[in-house]
């Protein structure tokens, strides 16, 4: 039998958080914790240079396809309270169309759903996501649109290239960026990106979630992280993977929320289940015309 899988793809960064070493970070990270924590079918694909390959991102428990780059894209992260200011130390590399059809392409032919994990605005280009979204459900990282690629401070702005989000199924947004962005929470506002379904994290208030043109707001679960770096990247891979078991959006949500706190706090604690009620359609393999 044929076991279908959920993809994530994007750069692997070495994060200095509150004054300490440096570790790794980014979606590739954080999603490989969540989704060995609940025992989901997965593959990563990722870049980081050769230096950095043996900071044990492979023994992550989940199979991880990497390939050399010439730097690791690396952050400084300093957390007060819920602030929390962010500086680019080294840019990383974009991912190419030539890389989608080429060794991505391989690696993920048995993925039915992608993540883009983007850290900046650079790193997934339009025509390259086009091709990772080919014939399945593709999500992307909200950072894709209002994080700009270069070192120094990051500060946000909306000033993205709308081909980005035609082809994109899910996407992921803080609610810092989707107050960057100019959107309200209702469905007119969410509904005009032109995404079926979005997903804005809100922190300890939980999420909301925009699917099938109805609007939600799903409550956290009433926990603390004392160190929230990882947060988001881990319940997007949470939720996509429920999704992909067909619950619904809110159902998914609530069970990521679980999930998240359950990876960043205790790597052996378990997830409950709630029973599935929605279908999450793949689409065909032509590509997407949607604005």
């Amino acid at each position: 039998m044929d076991v279908r899988l959920l993809g994530v793809v994007g750069l692997v960064s070495l994060d200095r958080v509150d004054g300490g070493l440096p570790r790794l970070g980014g979606a590739p990270f954080y999603a490989a914790r969540a989704l060995r924590l609940l025992g989901h079918p997965a593959i990563i694909a990722t870049k980081l240079a050769a230096e950095d390959s043996g900071r044990g991102l492979h023994a992550l428990g989940v199979p991880v396809v990497s390939r050399p780059a010439a730097h690791t894209i690396a952050f400084r992260i300093e957390n007060a309270g819920d602030e929390r200011r962010m500086e680019i130390e080294t840019l990383g590399e974009p991912w190419t169309p030539e890389e989608a059809k080429g060794w991505l392409a391989e690696t993920l032919a048995h993925s039915d759903c992608v993540h883009a994990g983007a850290l900046t605005r650079d790193d997934f280009p339009a025509e390259t996501l086009a091709l990772l979204g080919r014939g399945r459900i593709l999500s992307l990282d909200g950072q894709a649109l209002v994080r700009p690629a270069r070192t120094g401070e990051i500060v946000l702005d909306g000033n993205y290239d709308p081909a980005v989000l035609e082809h994109v199924d899910v996407l992921k947004l803080s609610q810092e960026e989707a107050d960057v962005l100019g959107l309200s929470y209702d469905e007119r506002s969410l509904g005009s990106l032109g995404v079926r379904e979005i997903v804005v994290t809100l922190g300890r208030r939980g999420c909301l979630v925009y699917a099938d043109g109805v609007s939600e707001h799903v409550p956290a679960q009433p926990a603390a992280l004392p160190d929230p770096t990882g947060a988001g990247d881990a319940f997007i891979a949470a939720y996509l993977s429920y999704r992909r078991r067909r619950h619904s959006a809110p159902s998914a949500a609530r069970l990521a929320s679980k999930a998240v706190y359950s990876s960043l706090n205790s790597p052996r604690a378990t997830t409950t289940a709630e029973p599935p009620t929605s279908t999450f359609s793949i689409p065909s393999a032509e590509p997407s015309t949607r604005a």
